[in-house]
């Protein structure tokens, strides 16, 4: 038996219609008018590691690894793992660095285009 742990290139978040309809809490979900220069906080199920070095994508997940395109470049500046509820989660904020609006390609692994 081992420590489960994730590590994530990016940080993938819901769409806020999970928040509005009541399936997801507010920090699960991309915020509806995300805007460059704003910290946001984020919340993930489990416990994961993301790259604190530079801008990695914000991207929008619809859960089984069904990602979108970056939605915007992020940074992570602080990531916590926690436990409530007998549930491992992490929590933190990123700092919006430029916001896509596009579907462009953004990035190519971690350097940004």
């Amino acid at each position: 038996m081992g420590i489960k742990v994730e590590f994530n290139p990016d940080l993938a978040l819901r769409n806020i219609s999970e928040f509005k309809n009541g399936n997801r809490k507010a920090e699960e979900c991309i915020p509806e008018n995300l805007e460059a220069g704003k910290i946001y906080p984020f919340l993930k199920k489990e416990q994961r590691n993301y790259w604190l070095s530079g801008e990695i994508p914000l991207l929008e997940t619809r859960g089984n690894e069904n990602l979108s395109r970056p939605k915007a470049s992020i940074i992570i500046l602080e990531a916590t793992h926690f436990v409530e509820n007998s549930e491992i989660w992490t929590k933190g904020k990123y700092k919006v660095v430029e916001v896509f609006n596009d579907e462009n390609i953004h990035f190519e692994g971690f350097d940004k285009i």
